[in-house]
C-alpha cells in the first residue's frame, strides 16, 4: 500500500514528482529496506528519520542517481532517474568552511549555475541577476560579497539551500541540514525550506534525526529501521506500538508541549547533537509528532537486518554540496 490517500489537502491532487515501486536496497548480505511504495507529491514535505546505517542517505543517494536499487523500480517526473538530474536540488549538511577559503557568498550560490556541467553556461549577466535574485529569495544579500569561511554556520546553510534552488528544481533532498545548528538557526533554516517549499511547490523529502523543528511542517513520516520502514503522517507512526513493533522491542512515545519524545530505542540507533535531543536510547530522549490526515501506515520488513552501510555523504564530503 503506497501510504499518500490521506495526506494533506496541499499535495492532494498535485502531481507526483517521486515514485518509488517496491524498491529495496542491500549491501553484501544486509538489507537497508525492500518493498517500499512511496510517491512524493509536489508541494508535500516528507521528513525521514530513523536508525543510524538504516539507508537514509542512501535513499537520497538513490534518488540523485548515484546509488542503483537492489530492487524495485525509482522514478522521476515520470522518467527513470538519471544522475545529475537539475531539477532535483539537494541540500548537505551544515559544515563550516575553512578559514580563509576566498571563495564570496555569490560565488557558492553561483556554483549551482555553472552551465558547463549542463549545457551552455549563462552570459555573465544573466548568471549575475541570476545569483542576485536567489540569494534575495534566501535573505543572504547582505552578505553577498562576504567570504564564506566568514559566515557563521546558519547563514552558510542558507546558501546551500540558495544553490540547491539555483537548477530551478522539482524535489528538493535535504540531508540532515540542521545538524550542528543551534535552536534559532534550526527554525530560521527550517522555515527557509519550508517557505521555498510553498512559493515552488517543491516536493521535498528531509532526513533528520530530530523532526521537532520541523514538526508543524511535516505532511508525512517515513521511518526506517532494521530493515523495515514505516509511512504515515507524524501522529500515526510515531506511536509506542507502531515503534515497538518497528524495532522488534519496547519502545514508549510521549508528547510534552508540542514535542514528541522517544525513549526506548536500542542503544547507538540514532545520532544525537549535543541540543535538544528527541530520540534516545532509555536515558536520552527525542521526538516528533502532529496529527495530520488520515493515511494508513505502511511496513515493510525483511530478515536480514544488519549493521550500517549508509555512507555519510551524497556528495562525497563536498563542504559546499556541488553535484559530481
Amino acid at each position: 500500500m503506497e501510504g499518500g490517500e490521506g495526506i494533506r489537502d496541499r499535495a492532494a491532487g498535485h502531481p507526483v514528482v517521486l515514485s518509488l515501486h517496491n524498491a529495496g536496497l542491500a549491501f553484501g548480505g544486509r538489507t537497508l529496506w525492500s518493498g517500499l511504495d512511496l510517491d512524493v507529491r509536489a508541494g508535500e514535505f516528507i521528513a525521514v528519520i530513523g536508525s543510524n546505517g538504516s539507508g537514509k542517505t542512501s535513499l537520497l543517494k538513490v534518488i540523485l542517481g548515484q546509488q542503483r536499487l537492489s530492487e524495485g523500480e525509482a522514478s522521476f517526473l515520470g522518467e527513470p532517474i538519471r544522475r545529475g538530474d537539475r531539477q532535483i536540488g539537494y541540500v548537505p549538511q551544515q559544515r563550516l568552511a575553512d578559514d580563509g577559503t576566498p571563495l564570496r557568498a555569490r560565488d557558492l550560490v553561483g556554483l549551482g549555475l555553472n552551465g558547463h556541467r549542463y549545457g551552455l553556461p549563462l552570459p555573465s549577466r544573466k548568471r549575475s541577476e541570476c545569483v542576485d535574485s536567489i540569494l534575495a529569495s534566501v535573505g543572504a544579500s547582505s552578505y553577498a560579497n562576504v567570504p564564506v569561511s566568514t559566515l557563521s554556520g546558519g547563514e552558510q546553510q542558507r546558501l546551500r539551500i540558495g544553490q540547491s534552488l539555483a537548477g530551478d528544481p522539482r524535489l528538493l533532498l535535504c540531508d540532515e541540514p540542521l545538524l550542528s545548528l543551534d535552536l534559532k538557526y534550526q527554525r530560521a533554516v527550517s522555515e527557509l525550506i519550508d517557505t521555498q517549499r510553498r512559493e515552488r511547490n517543491l516536493g521535498v523529502l528531509f532526513v533528520t534525526h530530530d523532526i521537532n523543528p520541523v514538526l508543524d511542517m511535516v505532511d508525512r513520516v517515513l521511518y526506517l529501521a532494521g530493515g523495515a520502514f514505516r509511512i504515515g503522517t507524524p501522529d500515526e507512526v510515531l506511536r509506542s506500538s507502531v515503534l515497538t513493533e518497528l524495532y522488534g522491542s519496547p519502545v514508549d512515545v510521549f508528547r510534552s508541549h508540542g514535542r514528541v519524545v522517544v525513549v526506548g530505542t536500542p542503544d547507538g540507533a540514532h545520532s544525537h547533537d549535543g541540543g535538544d535531543l528527541s530520540h534516545h536510547s532509555d536515558e536520552h530522549a527525542r521526538g516528533t509528532g502532529h496529527a495530520r490526515g488520515t493515511d494508513q501506515t505502511q511496513s515493510g520488513r525483511h530478515p536480514d537486518v544488519g549493521g550500517d552501510g549508509d555512507p555519510s555523504s551524497p556528495l562525497g564530503g563536498s563542504p559546499f554540496g556541488v553535484r559530481p
